[in-house]
């Protein structure tokens, strides 16, 4: 059953990509690069973006609905020319979508330019020697004025990190109830997103309490919605962090990964990446990530220095106001581990335990 239901959305998905394909090759459109924010060791970097039709005087980063994200028309196969800081790449070494990607210690590929893959993805490790940093990077394609995106170069000497889980941990989307979350994602318009309560002074504290802590942010939203996703954390004053989103395309031989699959992917790239860093771990209850997170804690012994979970309020786990069963407060338990785990319903309330704690142990 599950081979036949995802050879029907392939064969459903191939079937939209192509009528669309059709359709912007008649409206004149031609591809462009949505780039995304990417971040580096100072050794190499790693670089994404995507290749999409689009009209002549279409651009992005403007803060749309994420149905017209999600609308965009993959510009597969398509040239790619990238500078950081205005200098030409060296080398480049083309990853593999939804895997964690080792660094070739001999990569060979000339980095004139690179090619995005059926689904207009470019997933990069470019090696160029950068100071600790923001940079900027620049993709152009044939016909277009090149595009920017930042890049966070991260110091050696940093050895604290926070991985943050996005949809209801620090924007309030309602995972747990699918149409409220495809609403939310889809067609809220964006400077109406509400944040968790006070979970942008929690991580503005943390980046006091550890001024060089790079954020990564994790979300099982697909890379269709970064813009808005990246409007959001802009406008709520979180700090400023790469995101690792997903790929929805069902094609690739992943198919649709699980989020609890796509997070721990993402973990072991950040823990191979930054070997002498430790991290800290935010997420909620309302999906998996206290089991997730647990995995984590079991695979790297002692590079978890401590772990917040928001916890969702009934009316977040229940859809149409319907009653939470009593005693119920979790669709998930609280990780068993070791590490110190604070739980709380806002960023207030996790911050009365949590931030005492690691000055206490980390000051």
């Amino acid at each position: 059953p599950e081979r036949l239901v995802r050879r029907a959305v392939t064969r459903a998905f191939n079937a939209w990509v192509k009528a669309a394909t059709r359709t912007a090759r008649r409206l004149d459109w031609f591809p462009r690069v949505d780039p995304y924010v990417g971040y580096g060791t100072g050794d190499y970097s790693r670089l994404i973006c995507r290749t999409v039709y689009a009209g002549e005087g279409s651009e992005y980063g403007r803060a749309t609905r994420g149905i017209r994200g999600m609308l965009a028309i993959p510009s597969p196969h398509t040239q790619v020319k990238i500078r950081i800081d205005d200098v030409p790449l060296e080398t480049v070494q083309i990853g593999e979508s939804e895997r964690y990607d080792a660094v070739d210690t001999r990569p060979e590929l000339d980095s004139e330019y690179a090619i995005s893959d059926t689904s207009g993805y470019l997933d990069l490790v470019a090696e160029q020697r950068l100071e600790p940093g923001v940079h900027d990077v620049s993709y152009r394609v044939n016909g277009r004025k090149p595009v920017h995106a930042k890049l966070f170069t991260i110091p050696k000497g940093a050895k604290v990190g926070i991985i943050s889980d996005v949809d209801d941990t620090v924007m309030i989307t309602q995972a747990p109830i699918l149409w409220k979350a495809a609403w939310n994602l889809l067609f809220l318009n964006p400077d109406k997103k509400a944040s968790v309560p006070g979970m942008s002074v929690l991580f503005t504290k943390l980046a006091d309490l550890f001024p060089d802590a790079p954020f990564f942010y994790l979300s099982t939203s697909p890379w269709n919605v970064e813009g808005s996703i990246r409007h959001f954390l802009e406008n709520h004053g979180f700090p400023e962090g790469p995101l690792l989103l997903r790929d929805l395309d069902p094609r690739p031989k992943t198919f649709i990964p699980s989020g609890p699959q796509h997070k721990l992917e993402f973990v072991e790239q950040l823990m191979a990446d930054f070997p002498d860093m430790k991290f800290i771990l935010v997420g909620d209850d309302g999906q998996k990530d206290p089991t997730t997170y647990a995995t984590v804690v079991r695979r790297y012994p002692g590079r978890v220095l401590a772990i917040a979970i928001r916890q969702l309020s009934p009316r977040e786990l229940m859809p149409f106001g319907m009653r939470n069963p009593a005693g119920m407060t979790a669709t998930q338990p609280m990780p068993d581990t070791d590490v110190p785990v604070f739980t709380g319903t806002t960023g207030a309330n996790i911050m009365k335990t949590m931030l005492p704690y690691l000055k206490a142990h980390l000051g």
